[in-house]
């Protein structure tokens, strides 16, 4: 029945809301009809918007979400282009376990802090359901070996011992929290396959599956029709203590598919095409949402593909509407009948499922774009950013266009007498060479492509092709298959695929993101040897969503993203510099030169290995075990009291200083007087760059500070397996090793000039000598400042620096986000303008007057920013909120304020939200 509640008739003005037509089945009770609004704009909205409508009618109290919020929704089509705010409280919270710890380390200073402040500490709890999947702290350390997956485990285990212990009390302690144990899977595979309601039903209310992760991949889930994005891990702790997201209402692109893939296309050409096309129209801060006759040819894992690289094309979210192909795959997946049933039925009783059998109604876009499936065609990424798309055809010439181009996102500035150097060495005693474009990482790993069966068993098909011809990897090229679930392996197994992918090298090393996020364990001494020594462009080919330099591994300048059979393709030819269409990738046993089209299987035979291969059986069997854990899991002992004991010599875990000396009294906004540029970047700043996740480098802050507390080289693990530490963190911050900063004219590093001594120092030990000093600093960068991953650490590690402000030609969405949520200030320089068309060096004091009022400061306006040498130039202020229309005295911090302004004058998102809940 349609809920019956006679406030939100009074919020929504209407006289009453009739009764929907009874559906057959018994388990659906109540849910808010978005029919029964009898609203004709309703039908034209976009299904991603009615998914936040619904959100907005049902938590509509006129306080966190308001009448006027409902009615904004409700006018998408004319409401939008204003870029007008929205409150959202997603369904539930997804995390892994990088930004899974600070953010569980962040709850439990959080509740020592309502102690403090006489607070009841127990309202640190999660109002939502929040899933937490352990699966990015497993590292390559071991790869082609039989027993890889066990010796890595207990590596990681060893490593993370204690961080693992802090969130199996988590788990304990907090309510509405599940932790999925280390070697279950991909968090975003898991989401997909497992965690993924669609629709829930709580005590009889049905409403619509809506999450945010900590993991900017989360987007994976739209594939399945659910609502998901990722956000900051402040924002999502928020959250996860009920405060409403506060968001721009996005537009909606229409993506409108049609035909189908041809024979030897992949779903990764596809995405890969797909993202180059977004990235070319323009999607920051919109939803794309496909639609067309095209849909009915894409599997469910196909369209998660798609929906997984959002971030990479800049979307919110890429959404698929859920239609038949997504109840095939529920039921696929280990879904009960009933559950499907009752997932249908709610969706075609709220106008939110698509019948492509009926006649489509027209739904309105803010824009729209249109692509062929026939039209794509094979095609790799690289060497530096997922939108540089090549098509394999071009690749050779690519590549040696990359060794002429000055050095850049699609250049290496190699000498001509420089490109066909030969760098000879002794495998374990046997000859071998490497040459620029050299593959010496061949990894099928990430979330994007291991939850696609088509893939991965067309990846088993060209290594069981190839045993068959006689051709093999080199044995110093580091190949591994890190599967996104148990079920991978259950079909690799079940097809007899997988021991092809053994004897190419392929065994599987793990379950987690590995070499996608840096994992990639160490290269054979040699290897790194020749490579270093010789000056070598080393490549690695993977079947990931990120190649950013220095991510991948700091050895590999160009790194490749390609679908899990080229992955094979090319580590079998053991270069990137190969015209696939006209030279062979080996020679065979019979002595005559095996070519990419001997190898590569036709559509059928990889649908016909899928049919066989891939049953529902596997998929129950392996989520019906993924909670009981494993005995290395099931062994940690963990206290059972619901406040933590910090240890002060912890290297893993370790209170962090936001709450010190923390008030009841807000400390208010705060300007920026006489500071010193800490950094000067150009363009495409990553939160990699800012705040790395791969391994600590043994000359860095962070190895000292490790060194200095008997940490061991081998023990020192990652930067993202320390986020719950923030002196770790803090000295990681700019730590990536390819930073590049303009104060060393041309020098890579993690290096900066301490501007009023003139020394070249760790950015670290600059800040500290800064902080010592009374002096504040900011940053100056170009265009999409803090894009890639959504790392909550590229915003608290500046704050920990003292950094105050950040003037940018423009922000990644979240990042921008992250900033206001630990009381950085987002400056935008006016368009046409940068720190080098102002003349500006950052050899400058900067100067920053905000009022000291923070009602009077509004978001989008003026900043004027004066230097010590007479310039002075106009910025516009990121705070991306609006005004509220109550004007009440209780309402003041929701309403009254701006909402990202309000976390500003409490001097951050965290203890605005603690002060909030003490006054509740």
């Amino acid at each position: 029945m349609v809920v019956d509640n006679t406030e939100l008739l009074k919020i929504l003005s209407r006289e009453s809301l009739p009764v929907f037509p009874s559906l057959e089945v018994a388990s659906l009770e109540k849910f808010y009809s978005l029919p029964a609004l009898n609203d004709p704009r309703i039908d034209k909205l976009p299904y991603s918007v009615r998914i936040l409508l619904e959100s907005a009618i049902r938590n509509c109290d006129n306080f966190q979400v308001t009448k006027a919020d409902v009615e904004k929704i409700i006018d998408w089509e004319n409401s939008s282009p204003k870029l007008v705010e929205i409150p959202f409280k997603p369904a539930r919270v997804l995390l892994q376990d990088f930004t899974g710890v600070p953010a569980v380390v962040d709850l439990a200073c959080m509740r020592d802090a309502m102690n403090k402040l006489g607070g009841d500490s127990n309202k640190i709890n999660p109002l939502v359901p929040v899933d937490l999947v352990i699966d990015h702290s497993v590292q390559v350390d071991v790869a082609r070996n039989e027993n890889a997956v066990q010796v890595n485990m207990e590596h990681e285990f060893r490593r993370n011992n204690e961080r693992f212990g802090f969130l199996k009390w988590g788990s304990n302690a907090f309510h509405n929290m599940l932790v999925v144990p280390p070697g279950s899977g991909i968090v975003h595979q898991v989401n997909l396959e497992y965690l993924g309601r669609v629709v829930f039903n709580t005590d009889g209310m049905l409403y619509p599956d809506s999450v945010v992760g900590t993991d900017s991949h989360t987007t994976m889930i739209d594939g399945l029709g659910v609502a998901g994005w990722g956000v900051g891990g402040i924002e999502a702790e928020a959250a996860m203590l009920g405060q409403p997201m506060s968001m721009v209402l996005p537009g909606v692109v229409g993506f409108k598919l049609s035909g189908k893939l041809q024979n030897g296309v992949t779903a990764t050409d596809l995405v890969l095409t797909v993202t180059q096309m977004l990235r070319k129209h323009g999607v920051v801060g919109k939803f794309v949402e496909f639609y067309g006759e095209g849909m009915g040819k894409l599997s469910l894992a196909d369209r998660a593909t798609i929906a997984n690289m959002s971030p990479e094309y800049g979307a919110t979210m890429g959404f698929f509407p859920v239609d038949h192909v997504t109840l095939q795959y529920l039921k696929l997946t280990g879904r009960s009948d009933e559950t499907v049933a009752m997932i249908e039925a709610y969706l075609r009783a709220n106008n939110m499922f698509v019948d492509y059998n009926e006649p489509q109604q027209e739904r309105v876009y803010s824009s729209y774009l249109e692509l062929d499936l026939a039209n794509v065609e094979p095609c790799i990424s690289g060497p530096k950013r997922p939108h540089d798309r090549v098509p394999i055809k071009d690749m050779k010439a690519d590549w040696h266009s990359c060794l002429d181009n000055k050095v850049g996102f699609k250049g290496f500035g190699v000498p001509e007498k420089e490109q066909d150097k030969v760098a000879k060495f002794t495998f374990h005693g046997q000859h071998a060479e490497l040459k620029h474009g050299s593959v010496v990482i061949a990894a099928i790993t990430s979330c994007t492509n291991t939850s696609n069966p088509s893939v991965m068993l067309g990846a088993g098909l060209v290594a069981k092709k190839a045993c068959e011809l006689g051709l093999e990897v080199k044995p110093w090229v580091k190949t591994s298959l890190a599967p996104g679930s148990g079920v991978v392996t259950k079909y690799l197994l079940q097809s007899g695929l997988q021991k092809y992918l053994n004897q190419q090298g392929f065994h599987i090393v793990g379950y987690g993101c590995t070499t996608c996020i840096g994992n990639s364990g160490d290269l054979d001494e040699s290897v790194a040897s020749a490579i270093s020594d010789n000056d070598i462009i080393a490549s690695a080919v993977l079947s990931g969503n990120r190649n950013f330099e220095g991510r991948v591994h700091p050895l590999t300048r160009a790194n490749y993203l390609a679908s899990p059979p080229l992955v094979v393709a090319y580590a079998l030819a053991g270069t990137v510099d190969i015209d696939f269409d006209k030279e062979p990738i080996g020679t065979g046993k019979d002595g005559k030169g095996i070519y990419f089209k001997d190898i590569w299987p036709s559509n059928e035979e990889i649908a016909e290995v899928v049919q066989s291969s891939v049953l529902p059986d596997m998929f129950k069997s392996t989520y019906e075990a993924i909670t009981k854990g494993n005995p290395m899991w099931n062994s940690l002992s963990v206290p059972s009291a619901s406040l933590y004991t910090w240890d002060p010599n912890s290297t893993y875990i370790h209170e962090p200083p936001y709450f010190k000396d923390m008030t009841m009294d807000p400390p208010g906004p705060h300007g920026v007087k006489d500071a010193y540029c800490l950094l000067n970047f150009g363009d495409s700043i990553t939160t990699d760059h800012i705040s790395p996740a791969g391994s600590i480098h043994k000359d860095s802050p962070a190895a000292k500070y490790l060194l200095e507390r008997g940490v061991d080289r081998r023990d020192f693990n990652s930067y993202g397996s320390r986020r719950g530490n923030d002196e770790v963190m803090a000295r990681g911050t700019f730590a990536n090793i390819r930073l590049v900063n303009k104060f060393l004219n041309g020098e890579v590093g993690p290096k900066t000039i301490h501007i009023p001594s003139g020394e070249k120092l760790s950015v670290f030990d600059a800040a500290m000598r800064y902080k010592a000093a009374g002096k504040d600093t900011i940053v100056l960068a170009g265009a999409e400042y803090g894009s890639g991953s959504s790392r909550d650490w590229a915003a608290k590690g500046p704050m920990l620096l003292g950094v105050k402000a950040v003037i940018a030609k423009s922000f990644e969405r979240i990042h921008r986000s992250n900033l206001v949520g630990m009381g950085i200030v987002p400056l935008c320089f006016k368009p046409g303008e940068d720190a080098d068309t102002l003349g500006l060096t950052g050899h400058e004091y900067y100067t920053i007057d905000l009022p000291s009022k923070v009602s009077e400061i509004r978001p989008g306006e003026d900043v004027i920013v004066t230097t010590n040498t007479g310039k002075t130039f106009t910025c516009t202020l990121r705070f991306d909120t609006e005004v509220g229309a109550t004007l009440t005295f209780e309402l003041l911090v929701y309403l009254s304020m701006l909402v990202e302004l309000a976390y500003f004058d409490h001097g951050g998102i965290l203890p605005y939200v603690i002060r909030n809940l003490i006054k509740q």
